[in-house]
């Protein structure tokens, strides 16, 4: 059966047109994401699975994607919202498909070696015919074919290149391999970086035949090609050694995407955010503050910083959390995703009001 969704051409094109001038710096407000799902007792809510690895590989991918259908058919879109969903294995994944045993459970996903090696003997290759990699490739074909171009298919997270090094070698064992074997190391985030650009364009090959653009795991929409890069594990590390063994695998990325964004997560990647903002293809940062910090509208220097410096920023906000934020840093280049459910009316209320805040601000 085919879907339904409370979206349709006109507002296709407003998302293009939009998301257009904010790629360029040219939209005179922000874009604010709000939702709402509407339930009916033709269509009752239906339990999905947050991450789709917790699905048994014996469930046929259409069967998969039809659960989630439903969802996306109950959703409404306000705002700057649109209709999208993601094959969720967990972030990294590429761990998964170079060989890395798999964790999946209802909340959590991870990754850890099948067998432990020194970096200097570890080597990463990546076998086409690996399970996950297969069934990633299966489930997002089967969307596209099902969906058509009525909500958009995400690229699966991949993962940071030193995240994906760390499920072969663990974190602590990475750790010592900056220090010790830092040659190794380098080998090793190059040859990630290279299946992490096969993956990828894999992936675009399936999800490009909708011709709706493109989408990572974040709620960003892109043209052309868009991804939300990251390293969490540079969370650890100085900017010496996020300059060494990071940046050339971002740079290589923002080379081959038009939309290319950083996943920065928590206080502890701040540090980073000069060697960031000097990257001329880098599109832009997401800021998670992370937990027990203070939320996205707690940072303003730091909004501020970003957006002077000449980057777009995509935040997860409270309708609270959006108005500090357009009152203390102006909306202009910022992506809000408003948490707090409305209907149509009062989403059409709380963007009017955010744009006041923005013009006496």
């Amino acid at each position: 059966m085919a879907m339904k969704v409370s979206f349709g051409p006109a507002d296709w094109e407003r998302v293009r047109r939009d998301y257009a001038r904010w790629w360029a710096h040219d939209l005179d407000r922000p874009l604010v994401q709000i939702g709402q799902k509407v339930w009916s007792d033709d269509n009752p809510p239906y339990p999905v699975q947050q991450f789709t690895s917790n699905y048994g590989l014996e469930m046929p991918a259409e069967e998969i994607v039809a659960q989630y259908s439903g969802h996306l058919e109950a959703q409404r879109f306000y705002g700057d919202a649109f209709p999208r969903w993601w094959v969720n294995y967990g972030p990294g994944i590429l761990a998964g498909f170079l060989g890395a045993h798999v964790n999946s459970v209802a909340r959590t996903v991870w990754f850890e070696p099948v067998e432990e090696k020194r970096a200097e003997e570890l080597s990463l290759s990546m076998d086409e015919e690996n399970v996950w990699w297969q069934r990633v490739l299966e489930i997002t074909r089967a969307a596209v074919e099902v969906w058509g171009d009525q909500a958009l298919v995400g690229f699966t997270d991949l993962g940071g290149n030193l995240d994906v090094v760390a499920s072969f070698r663990t974190t602590q064992g990475l750790i010592y391999d900056l220090y010790d074997a830092p040659e190794a190391l380098d080998r090793l985030v190059s040859e990630v970086t290279a299946h992490w650009l096969h993956c990828f364009d894999r992936q675009y090959e399936i999800i490009r035949q909708q011709r709706r653009g493109t989408t990572p795991w974040a709620p960003i929409w892109s043209e052309s090609t868009c991804y939300m890069l990251q390293c969490d594990f540079a969370y650890m590390i100085s900017p010496d050694m996020f300059e060494r063994f990071v940046i050339p695998d971002l740079t290589a990325c923002c080379e081959r995407l038009d939309h290319g964004f950083y996943h920065l997560d928590g206080p502890g990647q701040i540090a980073h955010v000069d060697l960031l903002l000097e990257m001329p293809r880098l599109r832009g940062i997401q800021w998670i503050p992370g937990d027990g910090n203070p939320p996205p509208e707690g940072w303003p220097e730091l909004l501020k910083r970003i957006i002077d410096g000449g980057k777009l920023c995509q935040l997860f906000v409270t309708a609270q959390g959006a108005h500090e934020i357009v009152k203390t840093v102006g909306g202009r280049g910022m992506l809000l995703t408003v948490s707090d459910e409305m209907n149509a009316q009062e989403a059409d209320a709380f963007v009017k009001v955010l744009a006041r805040d923005d013009i006496s601000r």
